[in-house]
């Protein structure tokens, strides 16, 4: 018994070092849905504090909300559930569209281009963090473009959409194999 209190001790200290300040969320966005379908949303995570692992989200506007990945099973792409995403720091992971996403399933009310809505992601060390995800067009590839297209590339966006989630997206144009 007294080593068990003893070990709760030594680990105390640990959770009361979690610091949410450690991930930075960038980027949040979604497309627009009408109620009741599915919605999805991307966003750029950064770890500056010690490895960290996104266990779970969720969202007001849907009634459940779940880390996602696309997969190609021989040439088929496949979303699948994830219990979790590995963070490190110094290497920011983009949950994009084409790779891993957060999926909102039956969503309460629309997401309308232009408005925004809550989402708190939570961590193994770092807890809860919240953010705010902006609604896009319905097809977006990425906030501020429509579908297929590479117009309004303002602010260097590309530069933060690692993990090469581009090879992904639909660019449009012709010829490219």
């Amino acid at each position: 018994m007294r080593s068990l209190l003893a070990a709760t001790l030594i680990l105390l200290p640990a959770v009361a070092l979690a610091d949410p300040a450690s991930i930075q969320v960038d980027h949040a966005w979604s497309r627009a849905m009408p109620a009741g379908a599915t919605g999805v949303v991307y966003l750029t995570i950064t770890d500056t504090g010690a490895p960290d692992a996104l266990t779970g989200v969720t969202s007001p506007v849907a009634t459940k909300s779940e880390l996602h990945e696309t997969i190609d099973d021989h040439g088929v792409m496949k979303m699948r559930p994830i219990a979790s995403l590995p963070v490190a720091p110094g290497k920011p992971v983009t949950l994009a569209p084409g790779g891993y996403h957060i999926m909102l399933t039956g969503l309460k009310h629309a997401l309308v281009a232009g408005t925004s809505f809550p989402v708190t992601l939570t961590f193994a060390k770092a807890g809860k963090v919240e953010t705010t995800a902006s609604v896009e067009k319905a097809g977006a590839a990425m906030p501020g473009m429509d579908h297929g297209s590479m117009g309004n590339m303002s602010g260097g966006s590309m530069g933060n959409m690692g993990n090469g989630s581009m090879g992904n997206m639909p660019m449009g144009g012709s010829g490219s194999k």
